[in-house]
């Protein structure tokens, strides 16, 4: 587990300066639990974010264990995954585009067209999207979250995300969810911790809150 790239407390602070529905809801919610996971890599983080792309957590972790346990070891690395015969990734349970997602994802990390975890480092955000999104099955949202959950950035908002819609419709007392476009005119003020801001609303969007 790594640190934030970024203050916590810091972060908080100015959300609650910036935005008093937010502070209420921070202060109800408590200290930001935002954790970065950075020891995989990017083709292991990349690998596990396509197994759970659209499914429940729990069908995708079972589907994940399946896959990493065709390996000998429990990371498998590129080379790997392109020497095994890709009906045994559909036989894990892995749809075709998700097979074909991982053998894309595999072979740019081998010549080199996919970034590594440290010159993704050196990158500004919309230029770490655009090489992850290179990769088959990668989209806008999936970068997003290694941004903020790979790489610690500060300032990333996920409009598209659902929960965070949800989050912003609580928090803001909206009757209907906002559009990608609506959330980022809501959240702009919270710049530049939108990231810390984001994690807030998915909290929120699984919270009740008092009318």
């Amino acid at each position: 587990m790594s640190r934030l790239r970024y203050n916590r407390r810091q972060a908080v602070d100015h959300l609650c300066a910036a935005c008093p529905p937010l502070a209420r809801f921070i202060g109800a919610c408590g200290p930001l639990g935002l954790r970065v996971e950075a020891g995989d890599g990017v083709f292991g983080a990349l690998s596990r974010a396509i197994v759970y792309q659209q499914l429940s957590g729990r069908a995708a972790a079972t589907i994940y264990r399946r896959f990493t346990g065709l390996f000998d070891e429990a990371r498998p690395a590129p080379a790997d995954v392109l020497r095994l015969d890709p009906a045994r990734l559909r036989g894990a349970g892995l749809s075709r585009g998700k097979a074909l997602a991982i053998r894309d994802l595999a072979a740019r990390s081998l010549d080199g067209s996919l970034a590594s975890m440290r010159r993704l480092g050196r990158l500004d955000d919309e230029d770490v999207i655009a090489n992850l999104c290179r990769v088959r099955g990668i989209g806008p949202w999936t970068a997003q979250m290694f941004l903020i959950f790979n790489l610690g950035r500060p300032d990333v908002m996920p409009a598209s995300d659902l929960g965070v819609q949800k989050g912003v419709r609580a928090v803001y007392g909206l009757a209907e969810l906002p559009s990608p476009d609506e959330v980022l005119a809501r959240t702009a003020h919270l710049a530049p911790f939108r990231s810390a801001a984001s994690w807030y609303f998915w909290r929120a969007a699984d919270t009740v809150l008092p009318a």
